[in-house]
């Protein structure tokens, strides 16, 4: 009877509810129509998105990213323990290289989360001004990693909106120009809503600077010239108050992060979580394990990469002023000169293995004793040391390019000499011809921006890859391909996934 009782008073129950009362929210699960309420949740999911910069797979600015970008230049070895890597730096790495496939995965989850913010801020309570300045920030984000994924996979799916239905996922590739096309829309439009300047709580979000500054760089790699030059000058005057650092090496130790030079760096710190890589979740450090990858073995790294004796020796092409060596060569690079110190070590304590002359310095924690932790020893490995994305001397470089690309030589001098003279090297000659000052630029390139992850896309955009790769000493430069080897392969797993996508044309 007590059964019977019961069942009827449910059955009661239950017909006195309508189907929109049983419709609950789950209190701990949260959803698109919990979420997006006021504006902490926008910061929340904004810096979920510029947290992947430094993702440790396939972050561009992570470990992986660092390795990735810079490992095909001729002035980069990675040595043979991890063999993806080992590969991407030898030119024979095939569609599934891990490396790239995370590039390319990590690339469009950010562009994602940027497209998802875009498309729920009207739900949080929020005034119209703050909701254009979050949008904007949403489309630098959103033009940085198409600018990655054009510069290295070329023709690649354009994706503006969140997926809706399974079919929106299967996206065909757009051309390189369609790309190149929507970088420049979104570093405009995000140009034009984003502030000059941050307060300091907000340091490392993206500012109407760094748009301008990748919209220039856009713009330099499109060739268009005269629009380069528009964007890149905005950054020399007012209300900009970029300048060149009084010392070079100051660009790349902690303790100098965040000055006069940066128009966009990638925060990282060893705090949070004690494993920097744990993925995101709560085990996740803050800063990442690069400089602890590229230290020698007496200091606790793992000897990944070195430097080539092509990057050596070009640093000694021209003394300074004083006849000595350029300053930019002892912050970039140790190698065997009198009272030569790093980690605390002589360097005779050190053994080079890989047979060239030199180890890198540049980004390492080289005042330490080791690289057993970061500079607080919060996380293991982990380095505060941020990554600088777009420094000034780029802008200054890239403007004087823009201007010699348009035969207007004698107004590029001032901004290739201010680099120069930084590098307390002497005045360059009056009347230099357009190509010797494209000659120029290209070689200060190389030494201003060594372990930076410029020096293959600055050969592949002024077609100098296989000029450059035969007068080297590249490992692996003899499997080369030009026109395939100037771009990865779309990755297998996005072959297999989406049936609207094809492989690139010189990979099939």
């Amino acid at each position: 009877m007590k059964k019977i009782l019961i069942s009827v008073a449910a059955t009661l129950a239950f017909a006195g509810c309508s189907r929109d009362t049983l419709q609950l929210t789950n209190p701990n699960q949260i959803t698109t129509e919990t979420f997006w309420k006021n504006e902490d949740d926008v910061k929340s999911a904004m810096a979920a998105t510029y947290g992947l910069f430094k993702n440790v797979d396939g972050g561009y600015w992570g470990v992986r990213g660092v390795e990735l970008s810079n490992g095909r230049g001729d002035d980069f070895f990675i040595r043979n323990d991890v063999n993806y890597l080992y590969q991407l730096s030898t030119f024979t790495n095939t569609p599934d290289n891990s490396a790239a496939t995370n590039v390319f995965n990590i690339s469009y989850r950010a562009i994602f989360r940027a497209n998802q913010i875009m498309e729920n801020i009207d739900k949080a309570r929020l005034t119209d001004q703050k909701k254009k300045a979050y949008i904007a920030e949403a489309k630098f984000i959103r033009g940085l990693n198409y600018f990655i994924l054009v510069t290295n996979f070329g023709d690649v799916p354009i994706r503006t909106r969140v997926p809706a239905k399974k079919e929106d996922y299967f996206v065909a590739k757009s051309p390189e120009a369609d790309v190149w096309a929507q970088i420049v829309k979104d570093f405009t439009e995000a140009a034009a809503d984003l502030p000059p300047t941050r307060d300091p709580s907000e340091t490392g979000r993206a500012t109407k600077g760094s748009a301008l500054g990748f919209l220039g760089k856009s713009y330099v790699y499109m060739k268009s010239w005269a629009n380069a030059e528009a964007a890149l000058k905005q950054l020399t005057t007012a209300p900009f108050n970029y300048s060149l650092t009084t010392d070079y090496g100051d660009n790349f130790t902690a303790a100098k992060k965040n000055n006069s030079e940066s128009v966009f760096e990638i925060q990282l710190a060893d705090v949070g979580g004690t494993n920097p890589w744990a993925g995101e979740n709560a085990n996740e450090a803050l800063g990442v394990t690069t400089a602890q990858e590229f230290a020698p073995s007496e200091v606790a790294g793992w000897f990944e990469v070195s430097p080539t004796d092509k990057l050596f020796n070009e640093f000694q092409k021209e003394k300074t002023v004083a006849l000595e060596l350029d300053p930019r060569m002892y912050a970039t690079l140790i190698w065997d000169y009198p009272g030569a110190i790093f980690y605390r070590k002589p360097f005779s304590a050190f053994t080079l293995q890989f047979g060239f002359k030199s180890m890198f310095k540049k980004y390492q924690n080289y005042l330490q004793a080791n690289e057993l932790s970061g500079s607080s020893g919060a996380a293991d490995y982990a380095s505060s040391n941020n990554e600088r994305a777009l420094r000034y001397a780029d802008i200054e470089l890239l403007l004087a390019e823009a201007l010699v690309m348009q035969s207007k030589t004698s107004e590029a001098y001032p901004w290739l000499q201010a680099v120069r003279t930084r590098a307390k090297l002497g005045p360059l000659a009056n009347g230099l011809s357009k190509d010797a000052m494209m000659a120029e630029i290209r070689h200060q390139r190389m030494l201003e921006f060594a372990r930076e992850g410029q020096r293959f896309y600055d050969l592949k955009r002024w077609g100098l890859l296989q000029q450059e790769f035969t007068n080297s000493d590249k490992v692996g430069r003899q499997f080369f391909v030009p026109a395939k080897h100037d771009y990865f392969p779309i990755p297998q797993a996005e072959l297999n996934a989406n049936p609207a996508m094809v492989q690139n044309q010189y990979w099939k």
